[in-house]
């Protein structure tokens, strides 16, 4: 029982949670995107989040479920960037490189460097694009994710067409929505390359290109 003491109830404790669920999220995004989900163990999941399998399964449920939250995850801080980037307070060029260059910040993150620049190695691409649209194929709920998120993708560069259209930037004709799915698509191949060894350099210079074809 609870004992009474001064006249006031001593709390229960309760076991301290020993990890902090965001970290071991963040640790099993890393897992998942080093290896694919395929590849990657529950042993694998609990050497990287520092957790055993009873205390994953816990806090996250299966190893399905634990990627379902990373990919989520992924999609609200990638589409968060993005829309911070396409912010309507800078030209409309601008506002595109600057979304590429976040997604070049995400895909080069804990690469090691070849020259001495940070983020200039190796790098490991998009987590959605690397782990993600092979699971899709026999995966419903993952193949749903993925058309959910390109589509806000397309949305999102759709409206920051539109807003460039209405002041002038961009002519009249132009199609926002075209131009949205060729947007989206060359934050795909920047993906890719990325992943097949292309530099970061080489990759701000194909958004360049790809940006001033946009902004005709």
């Amino acid at each position: 029982m609870v004992q009474i003491k001064d006249g006031m109830e001593a709390k229960r404790r309760g076991r301290p949670r020993a990890y902090d669920p965001h970290a071991a999220l963040l640790r099993a995004m890393d897992a998942f995107w080093k290896s694919g989900y395929s590849g990657t163990s529950l042993d694998d999941l609990s050497a990287a989040t520092g957790m055993n399998r009873p205390s994953l399964y816990a806090a996250f449920g299966d190893k399905r479920s634990l990627y379902l939250k990373a990919l989520a995850h992924y999609w609200q801080v990638a589409l968060d960037g993005m829309r911070a980037d396409l912010a309507l307070d800078r030209p409309l060029a601008d506002s595109l490189m600057r979304a590429y260059e976040g997604a070049l910040a995400i895909y080069f993150s804990d690469t090691p460097s070849t020259d001495g620049s940070p983020g200039d190695g190796p790098a490991r691409g998009c987590f959605v694009v690397g782990t993600a649209v092979t699971e899709a194929v026999e995966d419903a709920e993952i193949r749903e994710s993925l058309m959910t998120g390109f589509l806000a993708f397309d949305a999102d560069f759709a409206a920051r067409f539109r807003a460039a259209q209405k002041t002038g930037e961009l002519r009249g004709d132009a199609d926002p929505s075209a131009l949205a799915v060729i947007a989206t698509g060359v934050m795909h191949t920047i993906a890719i390359r990325a992943r097949s060894g292309a530099t970061r350099g080489d990759l701000e210079e194909l958004a360049r290109k790809a940006v001033r074809a946009l902004c005709r």
